[in-house]
This record gives C-alpha cells, structure tokens and sequence, in this order.
C-alpha cells in the first residue's frame, strides 16, 4: 500500500508539473495573440505574425527572457517566481513591455481585437500588482492569465471553445497541488480573469468596433 500511495503522489505531482509548465502564463500570452489573429486578420498569414507577435513578444518573451537571466542569477526562486516579495520587478518588466507592444498596435493600425486584446492583459498586469503587493495576496498568475485567455477565445471562435477551460481547471489544479498556491489564490486569479481579463476584452471588443 506504501509503494502504491507514492506511486500515486508521483503521478500526480508530474501531472501538476506538466500543466503548470505547458499551461504557463508566458505560453498563453505568446500563443493567445497569434490564435485570435489568424480569425481576426481573415486568416492572413503575415498580418497574424505581425501582430500576434508584436504582443507575444513584448508580453511573453521579453518578460521571460528577463525573469529566465534573473531566476538564473538568484534574483527569484525559479521562472515562476512563486515568491511574492520577489514579484516586483517581473511586474515592472511586464507591464513596461507591454505598454510599448500596445502602443506599436495602435501606432500601426492593428484589428482593434489585438488592441483590446493586449489592453485587457495590461489592465490584468495592473491588477495583479495591485493585488500582490497593495493587499499582500499573492494572486495565481497561472490562473489569472488561462480564465481571461479562455474568455477571449470562446468571443473570437465561438462556445465551443469553452472546451479550454477544462486546461484552465487544470493548470488552477496544478497551481495547489505543488504548493506554490492555495486555492483561495487560483480562484481569485480565475475570477479576476474571466471579469477583468474577459470581461476588459469583450467591453474594448464592442467599443472599437
């Protein structure tokens, strides 16, 4: 019976290990703008890495490759930075970057869904801050940035793909079953993105059209 509860403890940690990493906020911010694009553009192929880049790359990957060289150097305990003291300067970078991914989407004539797509993960970012260090709650990330994608996705392609929040229940799963939050946190970062994340996306969505 030992030998068969850790067997099974083991599973299901490398399960939550797999959710948290696949399902990690930087991919969905990298792979969210290039999926909603390709609808939006009417399925151009240049104009959707065009801008589904312009906000993956000053949402994801530039954040990422400054919180990866960080997490490398000691700054935080690892490229989640489950350490809320630590959040500060990610949050910065994030929101830094971003703001000059939004500003060439409006600069360049973007589909106004990719600008309200990327106004919505700024006033995410914003909240999220705020939340953290204003009331010292440390808000999943994780679920924040999969509830709101999901939102997102079931606006531009239909009900169907309320399907992704099977992912979302997933990755929120993961978030306490390795300990890096409690539930109370991932149901706040849920919450908080399917009303500010979704919510930001859809009222931006029907204003710019």
């Amino acid at each position: 019976m030992p030998t068969q509860t850790t067997e099974a403890t083991g599973t299901r940690r490398r399960l939550a290990r797999i959710a948290t990493e696949v399902l990690a906020p930087w991919v969905w911010v990298l792979g969210l703008p290039l999926i909603v694009a390709w609808k939006v553009t009417g399925y151009h192929v240049g104009e959707t890495v065009l801008w589904g880049l312009v906000v993956g790359v000053t949402g994801s990957l530039i954040p990422m490759a400054v919180i990866v060289r960080g997490a490398r150097k000691g700054k935080w305990d690892s490229h989640h930075v489950t350490d809320r003291a630590g959040r500060l300067v990610p949050f910065a970078v994030c929101i830094g970057s971003l703001t000059a991914g939004f500003v060439v989407l409006i600069a360049g004539g973007a589909p106004h869904e990719m600008i309200a797509l990327a106004a919505a993960e700024l006033v995410c970012l914003v909240a999220a801050l705020a939340i953290t260090f204003g009331l010292e709650f440390k808000i999943s990330m994780h679920a924040m940035v999969a509830a709101g994608a999901a939102v997102m996705l079931i606006r531009v392609y239909g009900p169907w793909l309320a399907l992704v929040f099977l992912g979302v229940g997933w990755v929120c799963w993961s978030r306490v079953e390795l300990g890096d939050h409690t539930k109370a946190e991932v149901t706040a970062g849920m919450a908080t993105g399917v009303v500010l994340g979704g919510g930001v996306y859809l009222l931006l969505d029907a204003i710019l059209a």
